[in-house]
């Protein structure tokens, strides 16, 4: 089976006087890549190495989780059900491979997400089926594990070409990918800052929800929880989510078209785009100059293709 790969690192050039490197986890060589293939790489290792015949999971209709998840169940000839949240069921390019990977999904009220989870669970175990179940988003200790790989590959990077990032930015979601970097920042002592730019989630709730996975993680290994470290490393804003998840921002629209046009590099209103205009103006409004920035470009190739087909061109 394809496995995840350590991803390339760029430069982009400068930003506000601060020289500006990109981690292409969206070049993944798997169903376009980004943050929810590298986890579920790890998931997949589980089901592998067990008994497992059908794997179940949680999300809407723009999910990368699902897409990949569905794609990966595909690849080995396995059933894939989506549980779905009834009010963001429109049709979009994710959605349309779920589909073409045979994945059956579900579509219910939010509020019978949890029971529907359940239920399609007993069932198939009812059925004779053994099935394994992913958290939306590949939450959990998986999902941190994956991107305290990535953070390994960054310092990696770092040793060889003889740099320093002194600040790490990306789209901040359910929470595990910002888990796993601080969990790697930890793990080093290091005292970069690592800063995820919330997509759609508010505070304290946003940044609870990191801090839950970095001690989940911690203890799960059997290390040290300082808890004072924690909440000291977890830098989580929430100044720049809009209306959540969806976003019709001209200004995330303009980067969207710049990233494109200057870089080659497809970046979404969801997602990156919204991050990456999050982190400029964090930059601006911290008046943060004469550094190295890293920006971890987490995918979601597939809603670039949404937002373009939206635009006045």
């Amino acid at each position: 089976m394809t496995q995840a790969m350590n991803t390339p690192i760029q430069c982009l050039g400068t930003e506000q006087s601060n020289a500006l490197y990109i981690k292409r986890d969206d070049l993944i060589p798997f169903s376009f890549g980004g943050n929810k293939a590298r986890k579920a790489f790890l998931f997949f290792r589980e089901i592998d190495a067990g008994d497992y015949d059908t794997v179940v999971t949680y999300g809407s209709s723009h999910s990368n989780h699902c897409r990949v998840v569905a794609n990966m169940a595909a690849q080995r000839g396995m059933e894939c059900r989506i549980i779905s949240p009834l009010e963001v069921s429109d049709p979009t390019f994710n959605s349309r491979m779920m589909s073409l990977f045979g994945a059956q999904i579900h579509s219910v009220p939010v509020e019978q997400v949890h029971d529907t989870i359940e239920e399609t669970m007993a069932a198939l175990r009812r059925s004779g089926k053994k099935p394994f179940f992913i958290q939306g988003g590949g939450h959990g200790n998986t999902g941190t594990e994956a991107y305290v790989q990535c953070y390994e590959e960054i310092r990696s990077f770092e040793a060889s070409h003889q740099i320093a990032f002194d600040s790490i930015f990306f789209a901040s979601g359910t929470g595990t990918t910002q888990a796993g970097l601080v969990c790697g920042q930890l793990l080093h002592r290091e005292a970069r800052q690592i800063v995820g730019v919330s997509i759609a989630r508010r505070n304290p709730r946003g940044r609870n929800v990191v801090i839950d996975s970095v001690k989940d993680y911690l203890c799960e290994k059997g290390m040290e929880v300082d808890d004072a470290a924690i909440d000291r490393m977890v830098n989580f804003i929430d100044d720049y989510v809009g209306d959540g998840y969806a976003s019709d921002d001209p200004e995330i629209s303009a980067v969207i078209r710049e990233m494109m046009c200057r870089h080659g590099i497809a970046m979404d209103s969801t997602y990156t785009a919204k991050a990456f205009l999050g982190m400029r103006k964090y930059l601006q409004k911290n008046k943060i100059e004469n550094q190295r920035i890293l920006f971890i470009h987490t995918g979601g190739t597939p809603l670039y293709f949404d937002d373009i087909s939206k635009m006045e061109l």
